[in-house]
């Protein structure tokens, strides 16, 4: 079965092209100040519109935005969705407001913790952020992927937290995950995404599971 796979946080044109040679199925442009892969519209803008006709979907990261802020990116930027850090019912806001697909993210400790039930278009599943974090998401901590084995996904889901090439392959067969997010697992330095780390991490993931 095909693994779908996520780069994230990508900042300029090189990263950006390893991602589409290697395959990914989706990359993520981060429009949050406080993380180290921030970038402007202008910025996002030039990236995605490198992306082919039937690429990788270009994703938009927000922090609990405002209409206002996704209305400022969405005017300059081509985004194919959105993925958002914010309560089910702001983000279904987002979602009846915008008209694109919403991926909410999803901070987990317990397997009582799994969504089940969404009306939106997928979910990211991570670990929680830790105490005392100024930003969201699993802050390059591996989620206990064994919390979702046996998870009845109400919508299609993607792993998300501490994966890198050399743990992704066991972190697919032990979740259940058929879709993974990756961000700074496939950096040299923080915000900086090495060609290398993602090729070897495309690999790692699409050879995880038997063809």
């Amino acid at each position: 079965m095909a693994i779908g796979v996520k780069i994230c946080g990508i900042t300029e044109a090189g990263a950006l092209d390893t991602a589409i040679k290697a395959g990914a199925r989706w990359v993520g442009f981060v429009f949050f100040g406080p993380s180290p892969r921030n970038i402007t519209p202008d910025v996002a803008a030039t990236l995605a519109a490198r992306v082919p006709a039937g690429g990788p979907g270009r994703i938009g990261l927000f922090v609990k935005p405002t209409d206002a802020e996704i209305e400022r990116v969405l005017d300059t930027v081509t985004l194919d969705g959105l993925q958002v850090y914010a309560p089910e019912a702001r983000a279904m806001e987002i979602r009846a407001r915008f008209g694109l697909p919403v991926w909410r993210a999803v901070g987990i400790a317990t397997h009582a913790d799994l969504p089940d039930s969404t009306g939106l278009d997928g979910l990211v599943i991570e670990s929680r952020p830790p105490a005392g974090s100024t930003r969201p998401g699993g802050n390059a901590r591996c989620l206990d992927w064994g919390l979702t084995e046996g998870w009845r996904a109400p919508v299609p889901w993607m792993l998300a937290g501490g994966l890198n090439p050399v743990n992704v392959a066991d972190a697919i067969r032990r979740s259940g995950a058929r879709a993974v997010d990756v961000s700074s697992g496939v950096e040299s330095a923080p915000g900086v995404k090495s060609p290398d780390l993602i090729r070897a991490f495309m690999t790692a993931a699409t050879n995880a599971l038997p063809a």
